[in-house]
C-alpha cells in the first residue's frame, strides 16, 4: 500500500559504493516521466549523471546541503523548461517527489538537494552554476538534484506521534480537532 511506502521512506545521504543498475535507472526515469503536470504540459527535463567527476561538481553546487552527493553513484538533476508554463517549479517538484518515492519503492535511498533560489557563491546562483556545468539552455532551469544509491544503512520511518497534526485545520483555519 502507498501509505506503507510513505511510512518507511526517509532521506538517505550515505550510499554503498555500488552502481545503480541500468534497469533501475530506466524504472526511475519511467516513474519520473509518468509524473503528473499541469495541463499535461510536462515541462520537466531530467539529466542523469553517473560520471564521478561530474557528481563531484554537483556536490559543490551550494555551500551547504549538497556535499553528500560526492558519494552518490547516481544523481538525477530535475530541471524544467520555464518557457512552457508558469507552474514549471510545481511540475518539476512533483516529478522530484515521484523519483524519491520510486527509489524508496525499489529499495534505493535518495535525498533532494534544493537548487532553485540557492547560491553557489557570492557571484553565481546554484542554477547558473549547474546550467554551466551541464550545458543547459537558458530556459531550462534546474530545480533540484536527487542523489540516489543503495543505502549504507536502513533508517526507521518517522513515528506517527511525530506527525504535525497540530497543523491541520478543518473547514476554517485554526479549527483544530
Amino acid at each position: 500500500m502507498f501509505i506503507d511506502l510513505l511510512k518507511k521512506r526517509r532521506s538517505i545521504r550515505r550510499f554503498q559504493d555500488k552502481p545503480v543498475s541500468q534497469e533501475d535507472i530506466d524504472l526511475l526515469l519511467e516513474a519520473a516521466l509518468r509524473s503528473p503536470s499541469s495541463k499535461g504540459i510536462n515541462p520537466w527535463e531530467f539529466v542523469v549523471v553517473q560520471d564521478k567527476e561530474l557528481i563531484q561538481k554537483l556536490a559543490v553546487a551550494k555551500p551547504h546541503g549538497a556535499t553528500f552527493l560526492k558519494n552518490a553513484p547516481l544523481a538525477i538533476v530535475v530541471c524544467a523548461d520555464s518557457s512552457k508554463t508558469d507552474v514549471w517549479v510545481e511540475d518539476a517538484s512533483i516529478a522530484s517527489l515521484i523519483v524519491h518515492l520510486a527509489a524508496a519503492d525499489m529499495g534505493l535511498g535518495s535525498c533532494w538537494v534544493q537548487i532553485r533560489l540557492r547560491e553557489h557563491n557570492e557571484q553565481q546562483s546554484s542554477q547558473e552554476y549547474l546550467g554551466n556545468i551541464l550545458n543547459l539552455p537558458q530556459n531550462i532551469l534546474p530545480v533540484a538534484v536527487i542523489g540516489i544509491g543503495h543505502p549504507m544503512e536502513e533508517k526507521a520511518g518517522h513515528p506517527a506521534d511525530s506527525l504535525l497534526y497540530n497543523q491541520v485545520s478543518y473547514d476554517q483555519f485554526d479549527n483544530r480537532r
